[in-house]
């Protein structure tokens, strides 16, 4: 099984109508959709860029507004994919909860119209004191035309807890939408996404914010580069880069997922770190539940 990935280091900028972004985002598609993709991954916190929109008196919307643009962003999310026959990780929309709490959730779009929802599992500290969000509980596996795929947002790929979990369910590719404003925190999302990637022997596609957001709280600087990441095995590049980014630039990255030489290499590479795990020592999660 091979498919082709696409992730957008999407550039954020102060907009002025929820048509501005609508025609920001199906221009990455369509660019994607050039390439021959299957799937394309946009970044966390993407439409953090509606409050730029702003108010009656021209100041930035604040959080709690964000989720009433969650029917335009799905109906939007859901034609493009249509349209355009592929899979989309709409990045993460804050969504507002039946009992009033808020959330970050990664969307999946699927081609014949279903959507795929994953609660952010960890929070930062801007996310829980400053936007008042709470976190989700559970780990998700998507069935795809193309495989098992898992969406794990930013924070939550620095615990591999998390991501032992969506490969005991089956999971071979996870989606990491990501948003860091600094080069100490995209490093610690890429690294640790390189090292899950040996871990579990797994592809992991992630991708970041660029740009700012002069108007809006905690979205004015932002520091990102996508990646295909692969396992360090032979079958693949010896750094694990399948395609990567320059950093910060707007573009496109583009990289090819054959889900075959994740199995060669769990059965008969140099190593087989998902196979030679001491459960005797720390019980799998398929064991322990």
């Amino acid at each position: 099984m091979k498919f082709r990935a696409a992730a957008v280091q999407y550039k954020l900028a102060d907009i002025e109508s929820f048509q501005q972004f609508e025609a920001q985002v199906t221009h990455y598609v369509r660019n994607a959709s050039e390439y021959g993709v299957q799937f394309v991954l946009f970044p966390e916190f993407l439409t953090t860029q509606l409050l730029s929109i702003g108010d009656e008196n021209g100041e930035a919307l604040t959080i709690d507004k964000l989720p009433s643009f969650t029917e335009a962003y799905i109906e939007l999310f859901i034609t493009l994919a249509k349209a355009y026959n592929m899979y989309i990780v709409g990045g993460t929309h804050v969504v507002e909860m039946e009992d009033g709490k808020r959330r970050n959730a990664a969307h999946l779009f699927h081609p014949n119209g279903h959507v795929d929802v994953q609660h952010k599992i960890h929070l930062t500290p801007t996310e829980v004191t400053e936007w008042n969000m709470s976190a989700g509980n559970g780990v998700e596996v998507f069935d795809t035309e193309y495989g098992k795929v898992a969406m794990l947002t930013c924070y939550d790929i620095e615990f591999p807890e998390i991501v032992r979990i969506a490969r005991a369910k089956g999971a071979d590719v996870i989606f990491c939408p990501s948003c860091t404003d600094d080069r100490h925190g995209f490093y610690r999302v890429r690294y640790c996404c390189h090292a899950r990637t040996i871990e579990n022997q797994i592809y992991v596609v992630v991708t970041g914010t660029v740009g700012a957001l002069r108007k809006v709280d905690f979205m004015r600087a932002n520091f990102g580069q996508a990646a295909i990441l692969a396992p360090n095995d032979i079958p693949f590049p010896p750094a694990g880069i399948i395609a990567e980014g320059v950093i910060n630039d707007d573009m496109l990255v583009v990289g090819d997922l054959d889900i075959s030489l994740l199995e060669e290499v769990r059965r008969n590479g140099s190593v087989m770190t998902w196979r030679d795990r001491r459960t005797d020592l720390y019980p799998s999660w398929v064991e322990s539940e």
